[in-house]
């Protein structure tokens, strides 16, 4: 059984600004090269990597952002149950990709911390810590960024125009969100 305990415990809300965590969110890392990598996953998943950088693509159950020319995180468009973290999605992709090594499936669900942003003050907010210029990011549906906020490394993926999620490593995830308040309160 999984023991998941969360790292942020609260949702805070301001004037044109919502955070809070969304937990438990199943989160892969799938990396490979090969036009039969590509393939695979695209058959296994019905939904074909993107191939652009810093681009998503998304279905009904998951999404998937591009983070290097052979690595995209893919994660659960819906909440997983907390008393199991037995993925249908990673077994899949196991068997259809690790154990005929076309490429590699890692479970970084416990690695990083999924927190979505919701109001149109979140690139104020991203501005106050951030050197990434989000002026044409934020116009941008489905548009992934890796940058640095508040000093700490993060993916954020663009939603919609007042809407994003922001992965964090977990270990990091109290320290940003006690920025993102404080920062947050100052708007």
């Amino acid at each position: 059984m999984l023991n998941y305990t969360n790292t942020i415990t609260e949702k805070k809300s301001y004037s044109g600004l919502q955070m809070t965590e969304i937990k438990p969110i199943m989160k892969l890392i799938v990396r490979g090269k090969k036009r039969e990598f590509l393939s695979a996953v695209g058959k296994s998943l019905n939904l074909l990597l993107p191939t652009g950088a810093n681009t998503s693509s998304t279905s009904e159950k998951i999404t998937a952002l591009w983070l290097s020319p052979d690595e995209w995180i893919i994660y659960s468009n819906q909440i997983s149950k907390s008393d199991n973290n037995d993925y249908e999605t990673e077994n899949l992709l196991n068997n259809n990709i690790s154990k005929i090594n076309l490429g590699a499936i890692t479970d970084v669900t416990d690695q990083f911390v999924l927190i979505n942003l919701k109001g149109d003050k979140i690139f104020d907010l991203f501005e106050t810590g951030s050197p990434f210029n989000f002026n044409e990011f934020r116009n941008k549906k489905g548009s992934v960024a890796q940058t640095i906020l508040a000093k700490i490394d993060v993916i954020i993926h663009n939603l919609n125009q007042n809407e994003v999620n922001l992965f964090v490593r977990r270990s990091f995830s109290q320290h940003l969100f006690s920025w993102m308040n404080d920062s947050a309160s100052r708007l």
